[in-house]
This record gives C-alpha cells, structure tokens and sequence, in this order.
C-alpha cells in the first residue's frame, strides 16, 4: 500500500499533511486528520487474519478505522493516542461468546489552554477515558458495548462561574459520560454489516478525535473489502462526541429529519489510493432549525487520487487530487465546488509537504464539511476552508514538514486561510500555525502536544480565530 514516513508516525500527533497509512483507504489527508488520530481507536485484526491486509471481515472487526484518510496535519495529530482493542476469539459455542469475550480500554487526560486575544482566557484539565466490552465471535455475529468519560479536574481547570472553564473537553457542566457504541455486528467471508452505535470514519462522518470525545453514530453499515478495493454503504440517524455538541439537551443529536445516506468504493494498491464517496445529507426539521439546530441538506460527491513514486531507496515522492462538490436540498444554503491538491516529499525519517484547496464562489451559499471533522487536504487543528466559504472564492494553503527519531515525532505546519470579497464587501483572512512532539515508548503509552496559533488578519478585534491552544494529552491504552 502508499507508505510514507508517517506508516512509522501513525501514533503520533505530528504527522505530515501529505502521509499515508498501510490501509488501502486510510491515509491521513490534511494536518486535522493528523492530529485527530492521536487519540484514534483502532482494533487489532483477528487472529484468523493476516493484519497486513486489513481485511474488514475481520474475525474481531475493525472498528470502519480503514475508511479515514490521514494526509492531513489534523489527521497526523489524531494519530498519537491510536488505541488499539484486542483481537476477537472465534468460538464454536454461544456460551463461550460471552466466556471469551475481550475488554479493552483507554485512560486519557488532557489540559488545555486557550490564550485568547480580546475574550477570557480558559483552561480545563480532564481525565477519562474508554472501557469497552466485546463478545467473541459466534457462527459470523458478536456485539460490542463501550461506555467513553471525561470529567474536569475543578483544582486544575478555570472558574465556571468567571468564564474561566474551557467546555471542550468535558461539556460546561464539566462531566460528561455516555454509551457511545452499542452494536450487533455479523460477518460472513469480506461481508460485514453492523447495526447500532459505532465508531465511523469516511470523509464527510467521521470521530474527528481530537481531544476526550469523539464522535460516534447510531447508524447501519455495510461494507465489503479485498485486499485492493473497499466498499461501504450506510444510514445514520443520529451522532454524538464534541462536534455534536457535548451540552446538547440530549446526547444523541438527530443527523437530519431523515438522517444521512452514504455509499463510497476505495481502491489501494502500492502505488495508488483512491475514493469515490456520495452522500445525501437531509435537513434539519423546522422545529430542530427554530431550536437551534443548523440546515445542511445537501448532495455531496467526493473523489480522490494519491499516488507514490520511489526515486530511491528510502526517498519516496506522493502527489494526490480531491474534488468536492455538493448540491443544496430544501434551501439549506450548502452549495460548493472544492478541488485540491497535495504532494510530500519523504527522505527517510523526514518528510516535507505542502497542500493547497480552492473553493469556488457559490453566491448565498457555503460549503459543509459534514459531520465530522472534513476531508480536504489543507485541514488544520482548528481551521478549516468552511469556515469563509460562505459567498465567495476562498483558498488555502498549507506547508510544513514531519521528523520522527527513535520513538520521538515532531511536526510543524503553516496554513494560510484567504476569501475575496462576500456580498457585504468583507474579505477574510485567517493565518494558523500548528506545532507538535510526541513520545511514544510503547503501544501502549502515549506523550502528546500540540501548540496552535490563529491570527485573524482581517479582524484582529474578533473572538474568532485571534487565540492560541496549547494542548497536551497523556494517553494509555489496555
């Protein structure tokens, strides 16, 4: 499969915009996607199976992991805290499903800072973490079950009532614990289907994990893979984790009155990876929108290309494309035509790489990164192309570089966010810097930080993007 010296950073949260994973569909995409596998959950592949391949039909399955791309700076991030579950016993009686069932888990804590430049600054210390439980698989069924908390230290986090308490990590009442997977799963030779709460990872549904919860989906997926091609089917009904919101009045937030349709086919090969994905966001009810709720109906199309070429031994040399395009339902306002593209330069331990997206003015309209973190290759911690895509021409670019040394990792990115004039004759322009280390002596131990820096170049006055982040998470994984 694509490889680049980020296969060897896969737990780390400074991987390059530009890396690939040994999945045949997943490859970190943007520097986001970087930073959200620091605190990825990922399973082990059966014993029955041979883990190189990755096969999905997996007798312990692979928790939908193979569908997130990771050549993003976001992506490389994520990777730190990769949390890996123990492999699934196959056993020949119904008793012994439950007898041999596995138990995994993780411990996380986080601190993180915002130093912000014209609001309070807030900071929050948490500690959580996952314990999960999974039957054994019997005559092609098994089911898992996974309870997810973060919960603030009040000796170590800001004052709520001073507006000193950071909210992301554990929700403003500084607690938050839910059953975030609840499944039936059933697999029968490279067919699997699962039905329940589960982790997702396609481009436009993902965890997007990145701090102390991630999301998940109350969903049905299908899906069938080889050892080149992948495909996967599904219909999400409702979400939940950060993106979602961890205040909501329920956990579990509606994915649209009619929830979302997905259908996507990979291919992988050694010197090629490529998506072809298609999804059918609906509305939010009328009622959902009164409350609150945002309107993103919208048809999305999303395909990609990343190809490798070996100059030498140890210099490797991968250029990719994307293209996004998503058409509005019921008056939504999501309307877009993105297109990037990527190349990274890899000289062994190192790799250098740059991106850049466009997107096309769409006049009233703006793009939706669907529920998750997004897909497009100039991806950050904190920004993303979405967020001034609303009527006008907008670009990016990102350029960094990636060195892991003997269990250390080091990452730095610069992205430049701009959009022309919108129909109010206000320009944007937004300039963020990532920078990250990570130390990781085992698979089951894990350093991680991440230093992020936003300057609102046309708006030093806002709230929005003028602060900087500081993040560090330890993470153990059992």
């Amino acid at each position: 499969m694509v490889k680049s010296v980020q296969t060897s950073l896969a737990a780390i949260a400074v991987l390059s915009s530009c890396a690939y994973a040994q999945a045949p569909q997943q490859r970190e995409t943007s520097v986001r996607d970087a930073i959200e596998s620091v605190a990825k959950e990922v399973q082990k592949e059966p014993k029955t199976v041979d883990a190189s391949k990755r096969n999905l039909q997996k007798e312990g399955r692979n928790d939908k992991d193979a569908r997130s791309r990771n050549a993003s700076v976001r992506e490389a991030i994520q990777s730190v805290t990769k949390q890996e579950e123990k492999a699934l016993d196959i056993v020949e009686s119904f008793k012994h499903m439950f007898k041999d069932g596995t138990v995994s888990g993780n411990i996380r804590s986080m601190y993180s800072l915002y130093d912000n430049d014209n609001e309070t600054n807030t900071y929050a210390t948490a500690l959580g973490g996952q314990i999960k439980y999974e039957l054994a698989k019997y005559k092609g069924f098994n089911a898992g079950f996974a309870f997810r908390t973060s919960q603030d230290l009040s000796f170590a986090s800001g004052d709520t009532d001073e507006g000193k308490r950071n909210d992301e990590l554990s929700s403003a009442q500084g607690a938050y614990t839910e059953l975030t997977q609840a499944y039936i799963d059933y697999g029968y030779g490279k067919f699997d289907f699962r039905a329940g709460r589960q982790l997702i990872d396609t481009p436009l549904a993902d965890s997007d994990d990145i701090r102390m919860i991630p999301n998940t989906f109350e969903a049905y997926v299908a899906s069938y893979e080889n050892e080149s091609v992948f495909v996967e089917a599904g219909y999400l009904t409702k979400w939940q984790g950060e993106d979602a919101g961890l205040d909501s009045e329920e956990a579990w937030v509606k994915t649209g009155k009619d929830g979302v349709g997905f259908a996507g086919i990979a291919y992988g090969s050694d010197y090629l990876d490529a998506n072809v994905w298609y999804y059918r966001f609906s509305n939010a009810s009328k009622a959902d929108i009164a409350n609150g709720a945002d309107a993103n109906g919208n048809e999305s199309f999303y395909i990609d290309a990343i190809g490798k070429y070996v100059l030498e031994e140890g210099v490797e040399l991968h250029g990719g494309a994307q293209y996004l395009i998503q058409k509005e339902l019921d008056n939504s306002g999501v309307e877009a035509s993105i297109y990037g593209v990527m190349g990274e330069l890899v000289i062994g331990g190192l790799g250098l790489n740059v991106a850049y997206n466009k997107a096309q003015k769409q006049e009233g309209k703006h793009s939706f990164s669907g529920y998750g973190g997004g897909t497009l290759f100039t991806n950050m911690d904190a920004m993303i192309l979405d967020e001034i895509t609303h009527d006008r021409d907008a670009q990016a670019v990102v350029a960094g570089f990636v060195y892991e040394w003997s269990g250390f990792g080091f990452l730095y990115a610069y992205g430049d966010f701009s959009g022309e004039e919108d129909a109010s004759s206000q320009e944007a322009h937004i300039v963020e810097q990532n920078i990250g280390a990570q130390y990781t002596p085992n698979e089951e131990f894990t350093l991680g930080v991440i230093y992020v820096i936003d300057k609102n170049k046309e708006d030093g006055s806002s709230s929005d993007f003028n602060n900087k982040n500081l993040r560090v998470l330890l993470s153990y994984n059992f």
